[in-house]
This record gives C-alpha cells, sequence and structure tokens, in this order.
C-alpha cells in the first residue's frame, strides 16, 4: 500500500466521521427546534386565552380595571418575546428575556385570579370556569413541553460539548443551547368553585 492510498483511505474515514457528527449534530439541534415548537404552541395558546378570560371578567370587574390592563399589557409582552424568541431558540440572551416576560405574565395572571376570588359570582360563571379549565390543561402541557424540550437541549449540548463533537461543532458553527425554565401553574389557582 503506497502513502498516497493510505492517506485518501484516512481521508475517507477522517470524512465519514466528520458527516456522521455533523449530521447527529443537526438531528439533535433539530429536536431541540422541534420541542421548542411545542412549547411556543402551547404559550401561544395561553396567550390568545387571556383576551376570552378578560372579556368575561370585564363586567364583574369594572372597578379593577387596573388588573385587566396589567394582564393585557403582560400578555402582549410574552407574545413579543415569543415571536422574538422564534428567531434563535436556545439563545442566552432570548430565553433570558421570555423567562421574564412569561413570569411577569404568570404574576399578572395571578393578580387577575387573586380578584376573580373576590367575585363569587364570576367565581360561578360556567364560561370563567371553562376557561379556567383550560388554562391548567394548557399550563400542564407547557410543563411537558418544556421538560421534553430541556431533555433535548441537554442531550444535544452534552453531544456538543463531548470529544470529537466539540472539535466539529466548533468549526460548523453549532451554538450552545440554552434550557427553558418558566414559572408554570404559579399564576393559576388549582382550585377554582
Amino acid at each position: 500500500m503506497t502513502a498516497s492510498t493510505l492517506m485518501t483511505i484516512i481521508s475517507v474515514i477522517i470524512a465519514m466521521i466528520v458527516i456522521t457528527i455533523f449530521n447527529r449534530l443537526v438531528r439533535k439541534r433539530n429536536y431541540c427546534r422541534n420541542s421548542f415548537a411545542q412549547i411556543d404552541v402551547q404559550l401561544k395558546k395561553r396567550h390568545d386565552l387571556v383576551p376570552n378570560l378578560v372579556s368575561v371578567a370585564q363586567g364583574y370587574l369594572k372597578h379593577e380595571a387596573v388588573v385587566l390592563e396589567k394582564v393585557i399589557s403582560a400578555r402582549q409582552q410574552a407574545s413579543e418575546s415569543l415571536m422574538a424568541s422564534r428567531d434563535d431558540i436556545g439563545a442566552l440572551a432570548k430565553m433570558q428575556i421570555l423567562m421574564q416576560s412569561e413570569s411577569s405574565f404568570a404574576s399578572a395572571l395571578q393578580g387577575f385570579f387573586a380578584n376573580v376570588e373576590a367575585y363569587p359570582e364570576l367565581k360561578a360563571n360556567q364560561q370563567m370556569k371553562l376557561l379556567h379549565e383550560e388554562l391548567i390543561h394548557i399550563e400542564n402541557t407547557i410543563a411537558f413541553a418544556r421538560q421534553a424540550y430541556n431533555d433535548s437541549v441537554t442531550f444535544y449540548n452534552i453531544d456538543r460539548e463531548s470529544f470529537p463533537s466539540n472539535i466539529i461543532a466548533g468549526l460548523l458553527g453549532f451554538k450552545h443551547l440554552v434550557q427553558l425554565d418558566l414559572e408554570i401553574n404559579s399564576g393559576v389557582p388549582k382550585v377554582f368553585q
């Protein structure tokens, strides 16, 4: 076997290793994107539910306009940060902004439901009960989707940081992805009677 044949064989083996690692990183990054898309869908559902909640509550909470405005404003901020995070899934800055806006949104929802508790006739409203149940279901689904996303990110980051994948990842621009830690169920009371 000549030196050039040996170099060709070694080059082919190295190319196959690089291609295999590259494809594995792409696959895992796409799993992360898909997992984030599941969170995205559920957060959007949660955001879209707020106008219905506010609409039902407006007649009862006439003197609580500040609470309603706070919920609407927090929803708008959370929706905007969600849209911004779609462009760079897993980026530290985008995920921090998303987590902060969702935390503010959860606090606003908590304030909203604290006010709802003070109005027995609103609490007894059938549509409010249905919307509340839907919100709890969405919150639980977000928790599962967040766990799936964080698992995908963990597997991707482990692979990205392991040798020899770390070399390929660095050369080909595979960035570190950040996990998502959302406050789930903090804004929604468990019991709504």
